[in-house]
Order: C-alpha cells, then sequence, then structure tokens
C-alpha cells in the first residue's frame, strides 16, 4: 500500500486507501467509476469490460484503486509492460515513427487506464494511483494516452514528467483525438493535487 506522509500507511487524507486492486473481480465497479468519469454510456461500459478483462490476462498486468473507508472504489488504475502486438501499440505506432518517438513502445510501462470518480478528485488521488503504479514497473519509462485537450488530467500528466510524443493521434470509434505521453520513471514527484 501507498504511504501518504503524516496519513499513516495507505492513508489519503478523506480516508482513501491505495492498494492492489483484484481489477478481475472488482471490473463491474471499476467500470462505474470510468463511466462517470469519462461519460460513458452503458454500451462503452460493455464493450470496455471485455477488453478489461482481457488485459489483465496479459503478462505483467496489474492494477491499484483508491478505496473509501466504506469499502466503495474512488478510483483505480491499471497498466502492463507495452508490447508492440497490441491494439492501442498498433494505433499509435505510426504517429510515434513519423515523429522519431518510436522507441517509447519499447521498455516502457503502459497505462492503460486512470479514473478518479468525480466525488474525489482534486485531492491526489490520481497522482498517488499513477506514481504508486509506475513505482513498481521493471521499465525505465512510461507511456499513455490522454485526450488531446488542456484538461486537469493532461495537467498531472505533464506535472508528474510526461512530455508529448505524439498529439492528434486518431483511435477508430474515438470521437476525439488523444496525445500520446511518455515520462521517465520514476516519475517527477511534485505538489500534491490535480486528479
Amino acid at each position: 500500500m501507498a504511504h501518504f506522509p503524516g496519513h499513516g500507511p495507505g492513508r489519503r487524507p478523506d480516508d482513501i486507501v491505495i492498494g492492489p486492486l483484484d481489477l478481475s473481480a472488482r471490473v463491474d465497479e471499476a467500470l462505474a467509476v470510468q463511466a462517470v468519469a469519462f461519460g460513458l454510456g452503458a454500451e462503452e461500459v460493455a464493450v470496455r469490460r471485455q477488453i478489461v478483462l482481457r488485459h489483465m490476462t496479459c503478462p505483467g498486468a496489474r492494477a491499484l484503486g483508491a478505496t473509501t473507508a466504506g469499502g466503495r472504489l474512488a478510483g483505480f488504475v491499471y497498466g502492463m509492460p507495452n508490447d508492440r502486438t497490441h491494439w492501442w501499440s498498433t494505433v499509435v505506432e505510426p504517429y510515434l515513427r513519423a515523429r522519431g518517438h518510436e522507441e517509447w513502445l519499447d521498455d516502457s510501462f503502459v497505462i492503460t487506464e486512470l479514473h478518479v470518480h468525480p466525488g474525489h478528485q482534486n485531492r491526489g488521488i490520481g497522482r498517488a494511483l499513477i506514481t504508486a503504479i509506475t513505482d513498481s514497473a521493471d521499465e525505465p519509462r512510461s507511456i499513455l494516452s490522454a485526450i488531446d485537450t488542456d484538461s486537469p488530467a493532461r495537467g498531472l500528466y505533464h506535472s508528474l514528467g510526461y512530455v508529448d510524443l505524439a498529439r492528434q493521434v486518431l483511435f477508430p470509434s474515438a470521437p476525439k483525438p488523444y496525445a500520446v505521453m511518455g515520462a521517465p520513471l520514476p516519475l517527477r514527484r511534485g505538489p500534491a493535487g490535480g486528479r
């Protein structure tokens, strides 16, 4: 579990505990958080459920959750070592290659999803989740994709040391373009706050 100075092992000021998450067992609860945080409809949730369950069978895949004192999931993150044969990697590869950043697809830990319920945002939970999961990575760097807008999420990633590797990346069926971002590990530490 993550340690937060002044609040005891794994405790956030608002009684949130960051720790390992059996994402396969709690997939519906996690996707309920993602649906609210990301504005997903029932059909999108059903598709993502299958994707998450498949991802959790990949070598090195792991998840962390932010759990309230009452046991409810306030946020979660999951990721895995990047594999160039995975769908996400095949979509972003031409964009990265065109910008001279294709090497980021090797020896990288991918943050596949990071979501915090809106009722718990701006308390440092997203920062705690992403730093904890990447701190346990064997890879020397991390990559992720985020909607290519000036959002609190992108502000958080920039504050942790992520830089834009490619922008205006188009995923099939995604209505908005994404940015692919990368950072050396361990992530930069800075002031709390953000997602």
